[in-house]
């Protein structure tokens, strides 16, 4: 996505109204003279092109367009192909006006401003690939057409164009004999035109997925014949008594059963793999290199998406998405804020009605506390922990003297903030890395154990964290201890697979240990662990089962874990999107453990779908004392994020 968005963007500048170049990015030679034109034409002659209505300016094949911060006196311009429609650049100039204002405004109001001191970059590259993502990327304009042709002319190595539209059903001729009529009286499926739909691989073409056998299945109101094409019903199975033929079998098993696109069901043989993650030795380099389901490898991420490197080498988790987010949402709030009349929304609004220069009371803040108890619970914050944080503003408030000329607004605030952010303050040190290269001197592997309730997102979030441990060029076992969910194990094989094809050319190296379904989970902890220590694994991630955190019998089973695979942290998968239940949660899984041993941190999964409802932050670290050590902000290996408390705080402060 990075080389599609240099590739359509050219240049990016930033100057003065005096004609001071500020800062700039450049992905292509750019003649100086296409710049120099639009400040002569446009801003000093402020000539408007036929058409334009001043929203752009075209010069040679270029187009520029542009946003001024009259605030700051700054003209921001993106220079690109008029070959391209770009329809994410005027979002892309606005964004950039209000991070750049934001980022260095101090600077830019000191007298004189020629240079400052920026290291806008990475701000200006992760607004871009944003942006390029969410539009799908840049798409030609099909203006420029050959007389001779109705194909788009467009310059070899750029674009393709996009595939054409599917054929509208009962257009496309059908390639198979329309289906014979079931005979009167029985319930059969009426014949539909032929649809366009996914071809599967003829038998015998050298294909590894293999072939249904194109029999009827006999159901119990149907005649088997060759022109009936009669089906169960729903749950009914065919039992070798009803089937006829006089053949006798020790154990009635239930065969597996293909679904076409037409909902008729095929029978197959009973012999069939459906597992296709499983290498096959008989596929062909092709067949290899798209994957047994016909999709292709995954694509490389590039580190700086998602983190960066050290002066010593160790790569990073970085929090630069929230950070704009945050700058970019706190910008769009004073806009509104100063384009009110009111003055303040929210609950702050209260505390403008107090008089400055008295001592606050009990009584004054009642109405105020009420009113940021709601906001708290709004942003999804647990009604106990709620209630806690209100406790310990107006204690601290109470005898408190306002300025004379002071709004409560602002030690009421900076209270409200000191709060959050203590609760949300990590008591130790959650440098995993450097915990996990301390243990390197001994020959027991660094041990992290994945817990949670059921479907909050273990395994991925599990597979992100050993992503993020192979940037780094660590030997990393994978312990598949989920052993009661159906398709656990073949989940991480899939997880194991993909991550080793991303890691090829970082050096990482990663296996995974797995004993199937049905066995001891805290047996195979142990195994997998002594496993990891015999064969010099530097960091062992233990998968477990999902359970209802108020089935006692469930959670027991995590002492006997705890004790076997004794692990070196044991982390806490938790939903953003849970409520009050999430300090129930966090308190019965932390008791889960013994006496002797309780949670390490917690992994707040599904960040990106709650927006500024982040309360569940707040709710579990404030029933355990256990910190938030990664955020879960979306599906992909690469969407795992440290936390910025004052990113946090800024949200639920909103």
């Amino acid at each position: 996505m990075a080389d599609a968005a240099r590739s359509a963007l050219d240049s990016f500048e930033i100057i003065t109204t005096s004609g001071i170049l500020l800062w700039s990015k450049k992905y292509a030679s750019v003649n100086p003279n296409i710049v120099n034109s639009f400040i002569s034409d446009v801003l000093i002659e402020e000539r408007v092109q036929p058409g334009s209505d001043g929203k752009w300016y075209k010069k040679d094949s270029y187009t520029l367009k542009w946003t001024s911060s009259n605030d700051f006196g700054l003209i921001f311009i993106a220079v690109y192909q008029s070959l391209l429609q770009l329809t994410w650049i005027d979002e892309l100039l606005d964004t950039v006006k209000k991070l750049f204002t934001t980022l260095y405004g101090e600077q830019l109001k000191k007298p004189h401003t020629s240079t400052i001191e920026c290291h806008f970059d990475d701000y200006f590259e992760n607004r871009m690939r944003e942006l390029e993502k969410k539009a799908g990327g840049p798409r030609p304009i099909a203006s420029n057409v050959d007389s001779r042709s109705t194909t788009p002319t467009i310059v070899k190595g750029q674009w393709d164009a996009p595939p054409p539209p599917p054929p509208m059903p009962g257009i496309m001729k059908s390639h198979s004999k329309p289906r014979t009529p079931a005979p009167s009286g029985n319930l059969a499926t009426p014949a539909t035109p032929e649809i366009a739909r996914p071809i599967s691989p003829a038998p015998g073409s050298g294909s590894h997925l293999l072939s249904v056998n194109k029999r009827p299945v006999r159901g119990s109101r149907g005649r088997r014949g060759p022109a009936s094409a009669t089906y169960p019903s729903s749950g009914e199975e065919v039992s070798p008594a009803r089937g006829g033929g006089g053949k006798k079998f020790g154990k009635n098993t239930k065969k597996m059963r293909r679904w076409d696109a037409d909902g008729n069901a095929d029978e197959e043989d009973p012999n069939t793999v459906l597992d296709y993650s499983a290498p096959n030795p008989n596929s062909t380099d092709e067949e290899a290199e798209r994957g047994r389901d016909g999709t292709r490898k995954v694509d490389y991420i590039d580190q700086r998406e998602w983190g960066s490197k050290t002066s010593k080498g160790e790569f990073v988790l970085k929090d630069l998405d929230m950070e704009v987010s945050a700058i970019l949402k706190e910008s769009n709030q004073k806009d509104t804020s100063a384009s009110g009349s009111s003055g303040g929304l929210g609950a702050f609004s209260l505390f403008r009605n107090l008089v400055g220069g008295k001592v606050l009371t009990k009584a004054d803040l009642e109405k105020p506390m009420a009113a940021m108890l709601d906001q708290l619970l709004k942003k999804n914050v647990a009604r106990e922990a709620a209630l806690q944080v209100c406790d310990s503003v107006e204690k601290s408030l109470i005898g408190q003297k306002t300025g004379s000329f002071q709004s409560i607004e602002v030690p009421v605030r900076a209270a409200v903030e000191a709060s959050l952010r203590k609760i949300l303050t990590p008591t130790n040190s959650l440098d995993l890395l450097r915990e996990i290269q301390t243990k390197r001197s001994g020959r027991r592997p660094y041990v992290i154990s994945i817990v949670g309730v059921n479907g909050v997102g273990k395994s991925t979030n599990l597979s992100k964290i050993c992503f993020f441990l192979l940037q780094n060029k660590y030997k990393v076992l994978v312990a598949a201890c989920d052993t009661f969910r159906s398709g656990a194990v073949e989940q991480l094989r899939v997880h194991v697979r993909n991550l080793k094809e991303l890691t090829e050319r970082e050096g990482g190296v990663v296996e995974l240990y797995e004993k199937g379904y049905g066995k001891d989970a805290a047996n195979i902890a142990k195994d997998a662990v002594a496993h990891g220590e015999a064969e010099g694994y530097d960091v062992v991630l233990i998968d477990t089962a999902g359970r209802r955190h108020n089935d006692q019998r469930l959670m027991s089973s995590l002492e006997k874990f705890a004790k076997f695979a004794n692990p070196d942290k044991i982390l806490m998968v938790g939903e953003a999107l849970v409520g009050t239940d999430s300090v129930l949660q966090a308190r019965n899984f932390n008791a889960a453990f013994g006496s002797d041993r309780s949670l390490d941190g917690f992994i707040i999964s599904k960040c990106d779908t709650v927006g500024d409802m982040i309360g569940t932050l707040i709710s579990m670290v404030f029933a355990t004392g256990i910190p938030v050590l990664f955020l879960g902000v979306g599906q992909n290996y690469q969407d795992l994020r440290t936390l910025n408390i004052s990113w946090a705080v800024k949200l639920l402060m909103s």
